[in-house]
């Protein structure tokens, strides 16, 4: 308690949607940062860039129970709120907002959000309500926040993807894409990456390195072969193969999306992703190249 009153005096922790309104009331150029906490450099690099960007910084710390599709993930997912203060009063944070399930779900009313089918790809697919309840705590937070800016990572495009589509469409409100920030050996800074043994994180930075000369592979035989979707099949599902053996994995899904729509049909100047979702000794991530 002592620490935490020590921090409100250099800081303000809002617990409250009062209290958020009164703090945040005239704040015209405010920054959004959503986080569900077990911030690490890449959160830091989205609260730089707010920080830059936006006269003043608000950073949520919530972990969004309607977004999981699996009760068992809700209840592992890495929580160090502490660690998380310590982090943002070094950073210098403006606003930190803690709300509870009650108050986020319970005390504001708002209409039942659904993905159509054709942005039911990736981890859509596989993650059934994950994208809704996103969706539905982003236009929450924004219709209690109003920022200026939102601030998300590059890791989670789709993710990106979709709250800009949503989030623009209803708000005056700019979501930013910020670059992935990823570790020495390549690979992408992660809560979940905390759950993974020392082994599993060094097989996670070969499967990047390989991930990422796969993906110039793909840029050349595209240009040659003019975007044929066959050659890219085989190819990544070759590859997918060799990933399995090697490492002992279990791909979700391996693939090449454009991105006006996330589709799969690639043409010439239409840039393109590479994506992955993998569970490695029971822990999933993500990451696009």
């Amino acid at each position: 308690m002592f620490y935490l009153l020590i921090l409100l005096l250099q800081m303000k922790l809002i617990r409250q949607i009062t209290d958020l309104n009164k703090a945040i009331n005239k704040q015209k150029e405010l920054g959004f940062v959503p986080t569900m906490g077990s911030l690490h450099k890449g959160h830091e690099f989205l609260i730089n860039k707010s920080k830059k960007l936006c006269k003043k910084t608000l950073v949520s710390i919530f972990i969004n129970p309607t977004q999981f599709n699996n009760q068992n993930d809700y209840k592992t997912y890495p929580r160090n709120l502490k660690k998380d203060l310590k982090t943002l009063k070094r950073l210098k944070i403006d606003f930190v907002y803690l709300p509870t399930v009650k108050q986020v779900y319970k005390e504001i009313k708002l209409p039942k959000i659904k993905l159509k089918k054709t942005q039911k790809v990736l981890c859509a697919k596989f993650r059934k309500g994950h994208f809704e309840g996103v969706l539905d705590v982003l236009n929450r937070f924004t219709k209690l926040i109003a920022p200026k800016m939102i601030f998300m990572g590059e890791k989670d495009f789709q993710q990106y993807f979709l709250v800009k589509k949503f989030i623009t469409k209803r708000y005056k409100t700019k979501v930013y894409l910020c670059k992935t920030i990823r570790n020495s050996n390549g690979m992408a800074l992660s809560s979940r990456n905390t759950l993974l043994k020392k082994n599993d994180i060094k097989n996670s930075e070969l499967i990047t390195k390989k991930l990422m000369r796969l993906k110039i592979k793909l840029d050349r035989v595209n240009r040659l072969n003019n975007y044929n979707l066959k050659k890219n099949t085989v190819l990544i599902q070759e590859f997918k193969r060799k990933l399995i053996n090697k490492f002992n994995i279990k791909i979700e899904y391996l693939e090449c999306r454009n991105l006006i729509n996330l589709g799969t049909n690639l043409k010439k100047k239409i840039s393109f992703k590479l994506f992955i979702s993998y569970y490695i000794n029971k822990v999933r991530l993500i990451d696009n190249f």
